[in-house]
Parts: C-alpha cells; structure tokens; sequence
C-alpha cells in the first residue's frame, strides 16, 4: 500500500455519509493512513458539532466513537513537534490557511520529507488547504 495523508475534512466522511464519502472509501481501501496527531481531537469534536447541529443522530455517536477508536490503531500520526510549528507558522505567513490547516499541511510535509517520499498524497475537503498544500508540492485530492 502506499502512504497518503488525510485532513480531518475528509477523514470525517469514513464515519458520516455526505458529500465525497464513497471516494474517501476509496481512498481508505488503496492508502494507509497518515495525519497529524490533533486528528482524533478534530474528528471528535466535528462529531459533536454534527450532533449540536442536528445532521448527526446522539445514537449513533457511541458507535461511530468506537470505530473511530479501532481505526486509530492503524494510522500513523504525527506529533506536533516544534518543527511542524514552525513549518506551520511559515505556511500561515505565505499562506491564507487557517491555523490547525496549516498544521495538518506542515504535517504532511515533514512526512513526506522524513521518509524522503517522492511524493505524498494530502487529502482533504477544504479548497483553501488543498491549494496551499499543492503549492508546496503535494499531491492534492479534494473529496466531497
């Protein structure tokens, strides 16, 4: 399999059906997992804001957690180091990039460079994240 990094955006859609879900399934059967270390905290607290929000059923909360959970044990995260702060903080400068996006972009790039990767796969929802992470040289894939 090869590697391919997932934004909280798109990762959200393995556990709620909207728009881009089956190509984020896909995607999940051909790469293995790699995302920033605050990804669980996002992916929780976009689950609850489904919920506040009504388009996500209290219900099915517990059981989406748990399988959550069991995915987590087969992804590779990142530590948000000091290094992947101060790619972060470059990005933010040169970037219109939100704060945990640019996080989650530094993230991605610090992989790619530790492994020395050709090429690395960065997967998300948000146009603005994608096209910074393209402007840094990787691949972009934008679902939903």
């Amino acid at each position: 399999m090869v590697w391919a990094y997932f934004d909280t955006s798109a990762l959200v859609k393995r556990y709620v059906d909207e728009a881009g879900r089956a190509e984020l399934l896909r995607l999940l059967r051909r790469h293995e997992v790699v995302a920033s270390a605050i990804l669980p905290i996002e992916l929780r607290s976009a689950l609850r804001q489904r919920v506040s929000e009504g388009s996500l059923d209290a219900a099915r909360l517990p059981q989406i957690i748990k399988r959550l959970s069991a995915d987590r044990a087969y992804w590779t995260l990142i530590g948000v180091s000091t290094g992947v702060l101060t790619a972060a903080e470059s990005l933010a400068a040169t970037h219109p990039v939100r704060t945990l996006d640019a996080v989650h972009v530094a993230s991605a790039q610090i992989f790619r460079d530790g492994l020395s990767l050709v090429d690395l796969l960065f997967v998300s929802a948000d146009q603005r994240q994608t096209e910074t992470a393209a402007a840094v040289g990787l691949s972009v894939k934008r679902v939903g």
